[in-house]
């Protein structure tokens, strides 16, 4: 089990950056959730199989067709036990 905190920066807000990372989060499984931040990032949490969340933070760093990923920053957490994932 793993836990990751993820930080994406560039052209992520308004190109459905968080519905296409939900949709693919819960379709691998994962737990966690995602959100836009003020700074205009985004910001998301998964927590699940070791495989499926580095998947995730692949994705992460290419996003969704009209995305401009800049930059991506990851940071493990311990696990906590979340059962779905949510767009916050």
């Amino acid at each position: 089990m793993r836990r990751v905190h993820v930080v994406v920066a560039g052209r992520v807000q308004g190109v459905f950056f968080r519905a296409s990372c939900a949709e693919r989060a819960r379709a691998a499984g994962l737990a966690g959730w995602v959100r836009n931040d003020p700074g205009g990032r985004v910001e998301a949490v998964f927590e699940g199989s070791a495989d499926a969340v580095q998947t995730l933070i692949d994705w992460c760093r290419e996003g969704p067709a009209h995305a401009r990923v800049d930059d991506v920053e990851v940071s493990d957490e311990m696990p906590v036990g979340e059962t779905r994932f949510r767009v916050l």
